[in-house]
């Protein structure tokens, strides 16, 4: 990864856990990396099904072993990079879930990290 990218006000944690995007139509995909701020999602859809300003709901399902529910985020489309047959998908983040599990998430990644 680019240095410019990783000099960011929230980090971002590698993740590899499914994820899916309600759009026309509702696609799976995998979390790459997740901050407080953003997402990163790779997908092998045609990602002419996303368009950067749009706004999406992505459901998150973390694995197994982090021991916390599945939940669902309110984004914004910021790019689409098309790599072969798959596509990565930035998104900002408009609105967190009520509850624990998007920060308890976010710290489990925080904390695995520091073990890498």
């Amino acid at each position: 990864m680019p240095e410019d990218r990783e000099k960011r006000i929230s980090p971002r944690y590698r993740a590899v856990c499914r994820a899916h995007i309600d759009s026309a139509p509702k696609f799976d995909a995998v979390l790459k990396n997740l901050s407080i701020t953003g997402c990163c999602l790779e997908c092998n859809l045609n990602s002419d099904k996303l368009n950067p300003s749009n706004v999406y709901k992505i459901g998150i399902e973390p694995e197994k072993s982090a021991h916390i529910s599945e939940f669902e985020l309110e984004v914004e489309c910021r790019w689409i990079r098309k790599k072969n047959e798959t596509c990565e998908v930035g998104f900002h983040i408009l609105d967190f879930p009520k509850g624990k599990s998007f920060q308890s998430y976010v710290d489990y990644l925080a904390y695995y990290s520091t073990l890498a």
